[in-house]
């Protein structure tokens, strides 16, 4: 399994999970977003109807409607009732639950970037994850780290 960190700096989550998002959906995937706040759930839903005029990303709240049938599904936590194999933690909160995926994206600012080390440290004795530590250059490219 995979666990991308994306440490967020000159760009927002806002710009970057919507590309991460299609990536994902135009590979066949599935992906489940997490964040625990409700707040940031609701903003998050817009964000995906609003991103771009010439994208859409079907998605929906868990528990808004049939869960089973979205590509993209935000969730307050861990629970991939849309059979998804990607998850997104949009909150700068590592939980252990996403390495039961195929592919987790971390993202994280630097008010979560302790939390982040600390996560990036015990991943790395765990047998079966690879991990990648992306961020981006001073043009807001982003590079892989580590």
């Amino acid at each position: 399994m995979q666990v991308d960190f994306y440490h967020l700096t000159h760009t927002s989550l806002d710009r970057v999970l919507p590309q991460i998002a299609e990536k994902v959906l135009a590979g066949g995937g599935r992906l489940l977003v997490v964040a625990a706040d409700e707040t940031r759930r609701t903003a998050l839903d817009r964000l995906l109807w609003s991103y771009a005029p010439d994208s859409f990303l079907p998605h929906a709240q868990a528990g808004a409607g049939d869960d089973a049938a979205q590509p993209v599904l935000i969730a307050p936590d861990v629970s991939p009732t849309n059979g998804a194999r990607h998850i997104a933690l949009t909150d700068g909160k590592w939980r252990d639950e996403a390495l039961t995926f195929d592919r987790a994206f971390h993202f994280f600012d630097d008010e979560a970037i302790q939390p982040a080390r600390l996560a990036w440290k015990v991943l790395a004795d765990r047998d079966g994850v690879e991990r990648r530590y992306w961020k981006q250059n001073d043009a807001g490219r982003w590079e892989q780290a580590a």
